[in-house]
């Protein structure tokens, strides 16, 4: 059944010790302000130079440990977040990943040093946070073997189970008004504009009480199969995003080459 009203959670991306401090700790005062209990895809061993942006933060993992304590859950965000391996994923959003397509037993060495990392920080992973939607059946086979059983993805407007594990869905880039289902909001706090934080603070101030957590989502739902109709929503969301990404590679390409015309 599709809960209404809507509920939501929030996921922020790519944290790691050299994202900017200043724009995480403007997400952060969010998520202290509203009480929110998201989903914090922490990167073991960030290697991508994109997210290289500043010294590391000493108060970082503190700073992780904390909001984990406040009711946050911790995600394993890949290994070191580098994307170079063009293997089919699950999902099928991104022409990249750094999980999908890679032989099973380097996934499973990735997986197990990742969280031990995590855990040597004084944190408790619990859920799979795949870099770009980037898996594939080797790495659930690796995520289930380390214990870890559920998975921030899909398109679908409930959880569901898939491959032994259970997906909560993960459908937003930005926060958007729906009447019924469980909405996955994923931002990016290192590069987050101040337009979209703004709009991420008046939706929070409307809809709030709306805003819920991984436990409470697992421990008031009964995930199973998804059914057929649900199946094709899932199916349609996720072309429809496809769809629109095309469309603004276009528009950029386009940009490109009248901005080099000129």
């Amino acid at each position: 059944m599709i809960p209404a009203p809507a509920e939501y959670l929030l996921r922020c991306d790519d944290l790691c010790p050299t994202i900017s401090p200043e724009r995480w700790r403007r997400v952060e005062s969010l998520i202290e302000e509203f009480k929110l209990q998201p989903i914090l895809a922490v990167i073991p061993d960030n290697r991508d130079p994109e997210l290289e942006v500043s010294p590391p933060d000493p108060s970082f993992f503190e700073r992780m440990r904390m909001l984990e304590a406040e009711g946050a859950i911790i995600g394993l965000h890949g290994y070191r977040h580098l994307c170079a391996s063009r293997g089919r994923s699950l999902v099928g959003l991104a022409r990249d990943s750094e999980f999908a397509g890679v032989p099973a037993g380097t996934q499973r060495e990735w997986i197990h040093e990742g969280l031990r990392i995590l855990r040597e920080q004084g944190l408790n992973p619990k859920i799979w946070v795949a870099p770009r939607h980037g898996f594939d059946r080797n790495t659930l086979e690796a995520l289930r073997a380390e214990g870890i059983t559920i998975l921030s993805d899909g398109f679908a407007r409930v959880p569901f189970r898939r491959c032994g594990l259970t997906w909560i869905p993960q459908q937003l880039s930005s926060p958007v008004d729906k009447s019924k289902g469980i909405w996955t909001i994923c931002v990016h706090p290192d590069t987050i504009c101040d337009e979209d934080l703004a709009k991420l603070r008046a939706f929070l101030t409307v809809h709030s009480d709306q805003f819920t957590s991984v436990y409470r989502v697992l421990f008031g739902s009964q995930p199973a199969t998804l059914s057929f109709a649900e199946r094709i929503y899932a199916g349609a969301a996720l072309w429809r995003l496809k769809i629109s990404r095309a469309a603004r590679r276009v528009r950029r390409s386009k940009l490109l080459r009248s901005s080099n015309a000129a």
